[in-house]
């Protein structure tokens, strides 16, 4: 299929298939795997890596799940030499992948580990990322999309998609463009020395949690939602030390740096919402959601009448479509002989 894909269209092309997160559920269900296990990510992209050549397809898959994410990095080197790529598109590639996983599993906060990073690099250096997170409260998954024709830069909402299995009520976004006035407060302040800083949050610490839910009544308190608005109890110090010495220009380079983790990043987001009136964006980026169910009934059992809704809508699209009569006839009939099998 890949090599069909990659013949008729190209690897631009299935960059950009693998990066929508419908295309993605789709292959994965044409593959035979249940299309909302948690499992059709790691599984499908493993199964991509093992099956594209790249010195064939002039395409590879790099990382994958668990302690194979960690290995991304070299094995975009060694795919970036059969490539012929330079030094520093190599480099670019390299950070491109640390960035990404960097973003997701710090600027955005909203309960959700990652244990999962596959890149996928071209032979002319073009990428898309899918990797997934798991929170360890509820069980769920939420997978991320980045396609780097679409990333423009890469703290400022650089996905393609995000798709779970609903919002959360609250979340840390700070890739979110409300988030811009927090970005730059939180980079001006590791620009100070890191004793004002400490006393800063020594200062606030006290009466923050204690007003917090006074804060926000509305929102249906949960362990995660604590986590997310919790002001933490100690940061990277050193992390801080360097980025002070370093004096980041932006906030790429503050969440580039090594050991600015997800407790720096939300505790200098506070700071900057209740010193400096910087609010950052607490809407959960999520932007797809699984909407019919598994047949295993996880995370909720298939829904027939959405599925027959689909169907019908999908029907309605190839009868207005604009083609010739001969091929949406066929179209038609295809969907037909889908539907009789049901």
């Amino acid at each position: 299929m890949v090599t069909i894909i990659l013949d008729e269209h190209g690897s631009d092309e299935f960059l950009r298939r693998v990066s929508d997160p419908y295309w993605f559920q789709a292959l994965g269900c044409v593959l035979g795997y249940d299309w909302h296990s948690s499992g059709v990510t790691t599984v499908l992209t493993g199964v991509l890596k093992s099956a594209i050549d790249p010195e064939e397809h002039g395409l590879a898959v790099c990382g994958g799940k668990g302690k194979v994410s960690l290995q991304a990095p070299a094995e975009i080197s060694q795919v970036g030499d059969k490539f012929n790529l330079s030094t520093d598109r190599i480099g670019s590639l390299r950070y491109a992948s640390r960035m990404s996983a960097k973003v997701d599993n710090t600027a955005i906060q909203a309960g959700y580990q990652l244990y999962h990073h596959a890149f996928i690099v071209t032979e002319d250096g073009k990428w898309a990322v899918v990797q997934q997170g798991m929170s360890v409260k509820d069980k769920t998954a939420r997978r991320y999309h980045w396609l780097s024709e679409n990333v423009e830069n890469f703290v400022v909402e650089p996905h393609n998609a995000i798709v779970g299995d609903g919002k959360r009520e609250i979340a840390l976004d700070m890739t979110a463009k409300e988030s811009e006035g927090c970005r730059k407060a939180s980079t001006g302040l590791l620009r100070e020395e890191p004793r004002k800083i400490a006393r800063i949050l020594e200062s606030i610490r006290p009466t923050y949690q204690k007003s917090l839910r006074e804060w926000m009544p509305k929102i249906q308190w949960k362990e995660y939602v604590a986590d997310v608005l919790s002001m933490p109890r100690y940061l990277n110090w050193n992390a801080v030390k360097e980025a002070y010495d370093l004096q980041p220009r932006n906030y790429e380079e503050l969440l580039g740096i090594r050991g600015i983790g997800p407790a720096t990043v939300r505790g200098l987001a506070l700071v900057s919402e209740l010193i400096y009136g910087e609010k950052p964006s607490w809407k959960d980026p999520v932007r797809y959601s699984f909407c019919v169910g598994g047949k295993d009934g996880v995370p909720f059992p298939v829904n027939k009448p959405s599925y027959d809704e689909i169907i019908e809508i999908l029907g309605n699209a190839i009868k207005q479509a604009k083609i010739g009569d001969k091929e949406r006839i066929n179209a038609i009939k295809r969907l037909s002989a889908f539907l009789e099998r049901k």
